[in-house]
Formats: structure tokens, C-alpha cells, sequence
């Protein structure tokens, strides 16, 4: 049950959104940027590098939410659970794997992040803009965390979460809440 007796029960980041839409509507509109636009990173890596980095801080909410969406965007099924079990021995392609050690670090020990661990990125074929773009999809990762723990949101449970998922897919993350919907163009 979420803290804010003003909040559905069950509840998600949604909710706040809408009911702050000052604040949450430029940060959908941010996400959407972050998340679907122009990127060296597909949209799967970006959502899969996301879940991962909610995974890492042990928000699964966030980490069930975003695996959902990576998986949509046809990310291998079941991936993002074999990298938080054991990164070293997930079946990564060797240009994804940096990125994804770069990402645990940030989210454990953001401090400890050094020019070799920005080296091993660069040495297997990333540019600054994948580099910038991981940087802040795990910093909206900690953001969400912190949207999500502190109302007391509960995880949905994987069947809901793939249903989202798609939707996220198909609108995005401006036009998925109706106070924020862009019209359609034909």
C-alpha cells in the first residue's frame, strides 16, 4: 500500500506524475528524449541498461517494470536476471559487457567510477553520446528509485509489467499518461 492515503492502491510513478504534472511533465518528455530518441544505444540496450541499474540498487519494481520493456523491445528473455546474478558469466556481447560493469559501479560506488573504467568503453567501440547516454539512463534509474520507495510502491507482479511494457513500446513515455498525450499525427 503506498504512504500518500491520496494514492490508488496499488499505485506507480504514474500516478505522482499526474498529479504533479508541472514537475513530471518536462521529466516525461526528458525520459522520452533519454529512452527513444537518437542513440548510439538501441532502445532495448537503453531499457535493458535501466532495469539493470534498478536491479543493481535492489529496486525491483523499476528492475521488473524496465526488464519488461527491454524484453518488448526484443531483448533476449530472461538476460537482465542472468547479469544480476553473475555479469562476468552472462551471455554479453563483449561490446555491451563495459557498459553494463560501468553501470553496476555507478549505481553501487558512483565515487570509484575512474578513466579506465571510461577507457574499457571507449577501447571496445562506443562514442561520448553512448557513454553520456548510459550515464543518465542509470542516474533516471536512482531517480526512479527514489520516486518508487519513497511512496511505498509495491513491484507488479511480471504478467501486468509485460502488458505495461508493451504499451511503453507502443506510446512512449510522454503519450502512455493521458495528461501529458500528444496528439497523434496521421
Amino acid at each position: 500500500m503506498p504512504f500518500l492515503k491520496s494514492m490508488p492502491d496499488p499505485a506507480n510513478p504514474g500516478h505522482v506524475f499526474q498529479a504533479y504534472p508541472d514537475i513530471y511533465g518536462p521529466w516525461s518528455e526528458m525520459s522520452q528524449a533519454m529512452m527513444n530518441g537518437p542513440s548510439p544505444l538501441s532502445q532495448g540496450e537503453r531499457e535493458m541498461i535501466l532495469a539493470y541499474a534498478a536491479g543493481v540498487a535492489n529496486c525491483e519494481f523499476v528492475y521488473i517494470a524496465h526488464s519488461e520493456v527491454a524484453y518488448a523491445w526484443g531483448e533476449e528473455e530472461g538476460l537482465i536476471e542472468l547479469m544480476l546474478e553473475d555479469l562476468e558469466k552472462a551471455p554479453l556481447s563483449e561490446k555491451i559487457r563495459p557498459l553494463m560493469f560501468f553501470v553496476k559501479k555507478l549505481m553501487i560506488n558512483p565515487a570509484s567510477i575512474a578513466q579506465e573504467d571510461v577507457d574499457s568503453i571507449m577501447t571496445v567501440g562506443w562514442n561520448e553520446q553512448a557513454l553520456q547516454d548510459t550515464i543518465a539512463i542509470t542516474a533516471r534509474a536512482a531517480f526512479m528509485q527514489r520516486i518508487v520507495h519513497g511512496h511505498g510502491f509495491t513491484p507488479m507482479p511480471r504478467s501486468v509489467a509485460a502488458r505495461h511494457a508493451q504499451s511503453r513500446v507502443e506510446k512512449g513515455y510522454v503519450n502512455i499518461f493521458p495528461k501529458f498525450a500528444h496528439e497523434q499525427k496521421d
